[in-house]
């Protein structure tokens, strides 16, 4: 039996854990047969996640978490080792925008508030950095593991509006080629490090960006839906195959790359 893809036991960390495409991921990776440690900071929704992973037959637990604080990082890692024995693979889906590291339609670049700017990177690209830090430690340790960040479409190419975020998604593609590189260099080509850019799918942060309050597509909607080839956005479930992908052997050869999940967004021109 060919085991490239068998996830059977391995232990995902999954940061973010209990937005909308967080929870995707975790019930299907739970259901192939991973552990799955939700960390996130509503505790109400994780412990949810996992009730609903628990019933279908997956393994799983949450733990609350803040990706910007070390200490409490670290005694996350602390409660998942002892509770499982090791780290496989760390998801680094935190993230999110405020509204004063973007501009409105009817704004200029004038409007963008510098403390708000540096939040937005601070949570998207900094809270992936820490938790990589912590956990990249115990990977070390075992001599193998995982790592998988989240950038974005607007990594790629300047997108109006989303100054603050568009900025952290760009570091975190850069930061995962760096880091890529450092852990091949320095501990070996069992630790791999790779990112997922995600086209555009409908969730709690951009639902109101994208849509209008009785479902119809705002005109940043539209437009995201005319520059998809596919002509529509994408699932959550659409994510799990790639990240599947990147946390088993399948892909024991391929690290420092960002694997597009876009419908086509990224390649349409005109």
């Amino acid at each position: 039996m060919n085991k490239l893809f068998d996830i059977t036991g391995k232990v995902v960390v999954i940061t973010g854990g209990t937005g909308i495409l967080g929870k995707a991921i975790a019930k299907y990776l739970a259901l192939e047969g991973a552990k799955v440690v939700i960390l996130g900071r509503r505790s109400e929704a994780g412990k949810a996640i996992v009730d609903d992973i628990k019933a279908a037959g997956g393994e799983a637990m949450f733990l609350v978490t803040d990706v910007m604080k070390q200490e409490v990082l670290e005694q996350n890692l602390a409660d998942i080792v002892a509770a499982y024995g090791r780290v496989d693979s760390l998801l680094n889906a935190a993230g999110g925008n405020m509204p004063g590291a973007t501009i409105a339609p009817d704004g200029t670049f004038f409007d963008l508030k510098p403390e708000e700017f540096q939040k937005v990177l601070d949570l998207n690209l900094t809270g992936t950095v820490i938790p990589s830090q912590v956990f990249l430690k115990q990977m070390v340790e075992q001599g193998e593991g995982t790592i998988v960040n989240f950038s974005s479409m607007a990594a790629f190419r300047p997108m109006t509006r989303v100054a603050g975020y568009a900025a952290a998604k760009a570091g975190i593609s850069n930061f995962t080629a760096f880091l890529a590189t450092e852990v091949a260099k320095k501990f070996g080509e069992k630790i791999r490090v790779n990112a997922i850019a995600p086209g555009f799918f409908l969730t709690e942060q951009n639902r109101t960006l994208l849509t209008n309050p009785d479902g119809s597509w705002t005109q940043r909607g539209a437009d995201v839906i005319r520059q998809t080839p596919f002509g529509r956005m994408g699932q959550p479930e659409e994510l799990c195959g790639t990240i599947h992908y990147l946390i088993s052997d399948a892909s024991k050869f391929v690290t420092g790359t960002v694997a597009v999940v876009d419908g086509g967004f990224n390649t349409f021109a005109m």
